[in-house]
């Protein structure tokens, strides 16, 4: 379980969230819908730990975020709006990497994690010469390489082709059968297509 308790963040005077709570049960499908500047990336960094709140607070799973990030994070998987890839490496090279990063082996992790996303045909290309749709998919498949509890991801389908989101659509709730998932939007239609 997730539970955010009147989660504020402010940059200076600039107030990004006011006095957000919610509860998000394990096994559900959620949707932080808002336009953007509405605070939904600012929500998902507190949450993750990436960023603290001004005032509030996160627990998941009973344990708050602030007093033992380390332990919340190996629970969760994150796919930044702004995706961190290493443009010069192949799928499996990034990957790799970022499992020995989680501390998996990679040798399990990666093949499980590229066949969930559905990357065989690209795994030894190298990520700049994928589509916007693939490196979307290399973001999910490094979000699940240590098979969390809780996937939170920001803005998932953004600046996808209508047959990539309807791709990322099903990615994201087969990958619901064994995690919680938060997604961010500001499209309504992806709430009702994958949370619905």
């Amino acid at each position: 379980m997730i539970e955010a308790q009147r989660l504020t963040r402010r940059y200076g005077d600039f107030l990004a969230v006011s006095d957000v709570s919610f509860a998000i049960d394990s096994g559900e499908i959620v949707g932080l819908l808002g336009h953007n500047g509405a605070g939904k990336t600012t929500i998902m960094k507190m949450l993750t730990g990436y960023l603290e709140p001004s005032a509030g607070a996160v627990q998941v799973d009973g344990v708050t975020v602030e007093s033992d990030p380390l332990s919340v994070q190996s629970s969760l998987g994150y796919l930044p709006e702004s995706l961190p890839l290493y443009p010069e490496l192949s799928v499996v090279d990034y990957l790799e990497y970022a499992a020995r990063l989680r501390g998996v082996d990679p040798a399990v992790a990666v093949r499980k994690a590229i066949a969930a996303t559905e990357l065989e045909s690209k795994a030894l290309e190298p990520i700049s010469t994928l589509s916007r749709g693939f490196k979307q998919r290399v973001g999910v498949a490094q979000a699940i390489l240590h098979e969390p509890k809780f996937l939170i991801l920001d803005e998932p389908t953004n600046g996808l082709d209508p047959s990539q989101t309807q791709h990322m659509r099903q990615l994201i709730q087969r990958l619901a059968e064994s995690a919680t998932v938060i997604l961010s939007t500001h499209i309504m239609q992806e709430v009702d297509a994958i949370c619905g």
